[in-house]
């Protein structure tokens, strides 16, 4: 059994010369994180479908068996709202081609404004979409957590097509009140939905938002442990992004979440071992912890 987990992205100063060798050229840097985590969010392509040449280099540093969840360009899902979209969705397709396996999902992440109104259009643009991937979905409208019409009616049409529906919990963010900077930014930008954790297919994608406390991020996530671990024991194949507010230790706290469900499944497949001097000044033979 492999349990996927990694960060909302491969780059982020804050690790360079602590978790990450430094200085790192840019194609570099992913071959690097993947010694860490073996998924990674692919948050880049919502502001621009990337050249070709670049993901051949995200590619070239990863292993069939590495995951990306890469997010459709905000042209496709906010500004045209998956309707009129046909070029920009071609154009994307070509550019993530030489990910192959690698492209776990594509994700779907819609604006707040669309809503029940609007599952007829994303039942459409999903039945449009290449069967050659498996997507999955985000919504941050109310409705589709407080409505249970509308929670059956997006449940309907993602079961139509296969795809997943990918929560993001935010829950332990916005349990008490911001305590640095990076907190207070993230309350202002962060959906604040109620918690969700029913996986539709074989592939669940979990999304988790913790605090710049990591006691406090990792005692948020022991239901998702307790969750993940069941998914496991059904024969599913989890993927676990976990993120705080600055994302300082977000490496670290994958590598622990991905720990803490091996302890109830002992059959899951470690991770691999960091590169060696990834740890800076820490011993090499010190165990990754945080407390």
């Amino acid at each position: 059994m492999r349990l996927h987990v990694g960060c909302a992205m491969w780059t982020h100063k804050p690790w360079q010369g602590r978790l990450l060798p430094h200085p790192l050229p840019p194609g570099e840097r992913l071959r690097a994180y993947a010694t860490w985590c073996n998924a990674v969010e692919g948050n880049t392509t919502f502001y621009a479908t990337p050249a070709r040449s670049t993901v051949e280099t995200w590619a070239g540093q990863t292993g069939p068996d590495f995951r990306f969840v890469v997010k459709l360009p905000k042209s496709i899902t906010h500004e045209r709202r998956l309707t009129g979209a046909e070029d920009e969705v071609r154009a994307f397709f070509d550019a993530i081609e030489p990910l192959g396996p690698r492209a776990h999902m594509l994700w779907i992440q819609l604006p707040g404004s669309f809503g029940p109104a609007d599952a007829g259009v994303l039942g459409t643009f999903l039945a449009r979409l290449p069967r050659s991937h498996r997507y999955g979905v985000e919504v941050r409208h109310r409705a589709f957590f407080d409505d249970p019409r509308a929670v059956r009616l997006l449940e309907a049409v993602l079961a139509g097509a296969g795809a997943e529906w990918i929560p993001f919990d935010t829950t332990v963010l916005f349990r008490s009140p911001p305590t640095s900077d990076a907190e207070r930014d993230a309350w202002t930008k962060k959906p604040r939905v109620p918690l969700r954790a029913t996986a539709l297919t074989d592939r669940p994608v979990v999304r988790y938002l913790g605090r710049d406390d990591q006691a406090r991020t990792v005692e948020g996530w022991r239901h998702w442990v307790d969750t993940v671990a069941g998914w496991l024991r059904e024969g599913r194949s989890p993927t676990v992004f976990v993120h705080t507010p600055d994302n300082a230790d977000a490496p670290v706290l994958a590598r622990l979440f991905h720990d803490a469900v091996r302890a109830e499944v002992p059959g899951v497949e470690p991770l691999p071992e960091p590169l060696s001097g990834q740890l800076g000044d820490q011993a090499q033979d010190e165990p990754l912890t945080l407390f």
